[in-house]
């Protein structure tokens, strides 16, 4: 599947502060479980921990399966800016929110072999349901900003 013709994402290079609510969230998620894999200890707990105190338990687990399947060199929690495969794995989440699933696959497949990214494709999809149950929309791709 080509991966040309994927929108440009605007969070490339972006500040994390710039970041909105839903997406600042998922990246501090993100780099929680990163941290405590770096330093050996369980991933998992790490992300829950946040997605608890917001009310997303159940993104949790989703999260975890996505993430241990490839390196994505996501910062430190505190970074100021985003880094790495972080733009890019914003935007697979966003579009297994937003967009049809052969986009979402093709956001995916940016990031991760053929079979990961279609072992992705289901806790994608299932993140952002849950994101969606909480009223969290992660950014239209398709949308300027």
């Amino acid at each position: 599947m080509a991966t040309h013709g994927l929108p440009t994402w605007p969070w490339t290079d972006a500040s994390t502060e710039a970041l909105p609510a839903a997406e600042a969230l998922l990246l501090e998620a993100m780099r929680r479980w990163a941290e405590a894999a770096r330093q050996g200890h369980p991933a998992l707990p790490a992300a829950r921990l946040l997605l608890v105190a917001e009310d997303l338990a159940e993104a949790a687990p989703w999260l975890d399966a996505v993430l241990r399947l490839g390196d994505f060199g996501l910062g430190a929690p505190l970074q100021p800016r985003l880094t790495g495969q972080e733009p890019a794995l914003l935007l697979a989440f966003a579009l297994s929110q937003r967009s049809p699933r052969r986009e979402a696959l093709a956001g995916f497949l940016r990031l991760l072999p053929t079979t990961s990214a279609h072992a992705a494709m289901g806790p994608g999809l299932a993140l952002g349901l849950a994101f969606r149950r909480r009223g969290l929309l992660l950014a239209n791709p398709f949308r300027s900003h």
